[in-house]
């Protein structure tokens, strides 16, 4: 039985889990100035709505899949069947899935570019740990049979797509916010001058 589902429990979910990531940028606004640390809220705020969106049943279910009806392999025909649509908004669902994860590829490339010599590093690493997100919630979908959701690699691919097209807009965006300001300036000897 998975009591829980519906666009009401994963709009709460995406909700409370807004509310959580704003607090923490608010917290995290003197450590990192406020460009990065509303970057860092949103990525967290991003991946929150991705897993409430992907992860919870489109339905509040009252009974159980039967062990020959639940999906046993990942699906690989690739751009096979999708639906038009999505129940909460027009599109097809490949679009949908694309654009799902281009906020968290935005934040993703703002906030580890407030390290801005180390981005060219951790900004490539972020993006491949965003598909590998994409790979967690499919085989999720795959084993946890009860969400009644189906494993496909072509969601993987659209993801993918969109945690890159992400980052690249965000890399575009890094001139105008430029996120590595705000933080503490170093004294001549590579110390942080002592708090006031």
């Amino acid at each position: 039985m998975f009591p829980v589902g519906g666009v009401g429990a994963m709009l709460l979910a995406s909700g409370a889990a807004g509310l959580v990531a704003l607090l923490l940028a608010v917290l995290l606004r003197r450590r990192l100035g406020w460009v990065a640390a509303l970057a860092f809220g949103g990525l967290l705020w991003s991946l929150a709505v991705i897993a409430a969106v992907t992860l919870l049943p489109m339905y509040v279910r009252s009974g159980y899949i039967p062990a020959e009806e639940a999906q046993t392999v990942c699906s690989f025909d690739i751009g096979g069947p999708a639906p038009d649509g999505f129940w909460i908004f027009g599109g097809t669902q490949r679009t949908l899935n694309t654009l799902a994860f281009v906020p968290a590829g935005i934040c993703l490339a703002v906030f580890l570019a407030r390290w801005r010599w180390w981005a060219l590093v951790t900004i490539p690493i972020g993006t491949a740990m965003l598909v590998g997100y994409s790979f967690l919630i499919e085989i999720t979908q795959l084993e946890l049979a009860r969400l009644d959701r189906a494993c496909d690699v072509t969601d993987i691919i659209d993801n993918s797509a969109g945690a890159l097209i992400g980052a690249i807009l965000g890399l575009l965006l890094l001139p105008l916010l430029r996120p590595w300001r705000g933080r503490p300036a170093k004294s001549p000897g590579g110390r942080l001058p002592p708090r006031p």
